[in-house]
């Protein structure tokens, strides 16, 4: 198993799993053939899903104390996913704080892409919604899209799409510039029947609160950017289904 971290305060969780799949078991030997993955037995990766989806979907079992179970997910690495998930369950707990009992949100910041993981989890688990993380440019919405139609398939409800890094401002000149490109999160929302929960701009502060352990939600509430994360959060709660009794 990876590295996990663990972020709990006000009822609100973070996980965040890194590099799981990327070591084989001891024994096992992974060989890659153009898309064809062998492991230990030979088996190719599209025969074992079939093989496992032959057996049937599993029955999803909900996690003890967690009332509600959000995953935040991109079709690409680098796009500021996990800035995100972390900052998301920072506002949520500011947002809607409660007590130490019963969680109300597990934040779940998921690897980038759409395979295995993803699939396990959406079927493994009820997932309340998730939230897309993309920046505007065209090869990041491209696998966007690519997430929120995977999601859809599983029956997981897709709250919106958050764009990141929409914008930088010259902290001298205060001019703006779309270095991603202007709104590309926007019109892919528009041709999936999605919304967008908010903008994030691209901020050499939230960077450097992310490096130093304090994310920006937390060591700058007051901020701009931290108030865009807030507002995203807010906008999440209101599209969460109601919670389970």
């Amino acid at each position: 198993m990876g590295p996990w971290r663990r972020l709990w305060r006000f009822g609100v969780a973070w996980f965040r799993g890194g590099g799981a799949a990327a070591v084989p078991p001891v024994g096992s030997r992974a060989l890659g053939r153009g898309r064809q993955v062998l492991g230990a037995d030979g088996e190719t990766l599209n025969q074992r899903r079939a093989r496992i989806m032959a057996r049937g979907l599993p029955e999803q079992k909900p996690i003890d104390g967690v009332k509600q179970a959000i995953v935040v997910a991109s079709g690409k690495g680098g796009v500021g996913k996990s800035t995100t998930a972390v900052n998301l369950a920072l506002a949520l707990a500011v947002n809607d704080a409660v007590d130490w009992g019963q969680l109300d949100y597990l934040v779940v910041d998921m690897p980038p892409g759409t395979g295995d993981v993803q699939l396990s989890v959406s079927q493994n688990i009820p997932i309340s919604g998730a939230v897309i993380v993309s920046t505007p440019q065209d090869i990041a919405l491209m696998d966007a899209r690519k997430g929120a139609e995977m999601f859809r398939k599983v029956h997981v409800p897709v709250l919106g799409l958050v764009q990141n890094m929409s914008v930088f401002q010259c902290p001298q000149c205060k001019h703006k510039t779309h270095i991603f490109g202007a709104d590309g999160a926007r019109k892919l929302a528009q041709t999936l029947d999605l919304d967008v929960l908010g903008d994030v701009p691209l901020h050499l502060s939230i960077r450097e609160a992310s490096d130093m352990g304090q994310p920006i939600v937390f060591s700058q509430p007051e901020s701009d950017e931290a108030k865009a994360y807030l507002q995203i959060a807010a906008e999440v709660v209101r599209r969460l289904p109601p919670p389970p009794e």
